[in-house]
């Protein structure tokens, strides 16, 4: 793994074949922070939604430039700090770890609160703690996600040029696309329930990996995109119904005489 990175940027084939690559793995790491955006933005007043999601993603991808410009300190956190029982937790695992918890307390409070009723309740009472609130739960939780891509970028590529112009590329296309995902999850409460249960999946996987537990992310995003299939086809079989006109059957009461 690399433990520097350079400033000066001369255009290649292989240069640009890992800008596209690193472009795509920002993007695809994105998808959960725009989801996670886009359910705690939802429980501020509908003025405040747009903006918490544009200066959340702004003051994220400056947070994990900012991580970049500190590569090589990133790097020194895989060296354990202390040891219980044998087992040695470095400062990367300790994120990981507090990270994944935090994910995973939000991601089961906010399935809790849609199960209560009281999600919209709390939502037209957000104010501007709840703001302040808001964007720094988001940018505690990039800076989660962006230590593994960080070390993962520094470990692919070593031009700081082409890494943060990756990374600035792809937090371009999330902004541009958050308004779109976030009306579609807000519009959908089974995709939202959805894909609060992708952040339990996900958190429970960052904790796995700060006890160096190591799980395929192939068993994680496989089961992922087939629930996502599952539940597309479902979207447009009720959309087929409502074109239709069709009416579900009301359930029979069988106390009924």
């Amino acid at each position: 793994m690399n433990t520097k990175v350079e400033l000066s940027f001369a255009f290649t084939p292989d240069l640009l074949v890992a800008f596209l690559t690193l472009f795509v793995l920002e993007i695809v790491l994105g998808v959960d922070n725009v989801i996670f955006i886009s359910i705690l933005a939802s429980r501020l007043p509908a003025a405040q939604q747009a903006k918490a999601r544009v200066l959340g993603l702004t003051l994220a991808m400056l947070a994990r430039i900012a991580l970049l410009f500190g590569a090589s300190w990133i790097i020194t956190l895989t060296t354990d700090l202390f040891s219980v029982f044998g087992k040695g937790f470095s400062g990367r695992d300790l994120i990981l770890i507090g990270g994944g918890l935090f994910l995973v307390y939000k991601a089961v409070r906010e399935i809790h609160d849609k199960l209560e009723g009281r999600s919209e309740a709390a939502a037209g009472a957000g104010k501007a703690a709840s703001f302040r609130a808001v964007i720094v739960q988001i940018v505690l939780l990039d800076i989660v996600f962006s230590f593994d891509s960080v070390i993962t970028a520094v470990g692919m590529v070593d031009n700081l040029v082409v890494i943060i112009t990756a990374v600035v590329l792809s937090f371009g296309v999330m902004i541009l696309s958050s308004k779109y995902i976030f009306a579609f999850v807000n519009r959908h409460p089974t995709v939202k329930m959805l894909a609060l249960a992708f952040l339990v999946l996900i958190g429970a996987f960052l904790i796995a990996d700060g006890f160096e537990v190591k799980i395929d992310k192939a068993l994680i995003y496989g089961p992922i995109a087939f629930a996502i299939v599952v539940e597309a086809l479902n979207l447009a079989y009720k959309r087929r119904q409502h074109k239709r006109g069709e009416v579900t059957p009301a359930p029979v009461d069988l106390h009924e005489r």
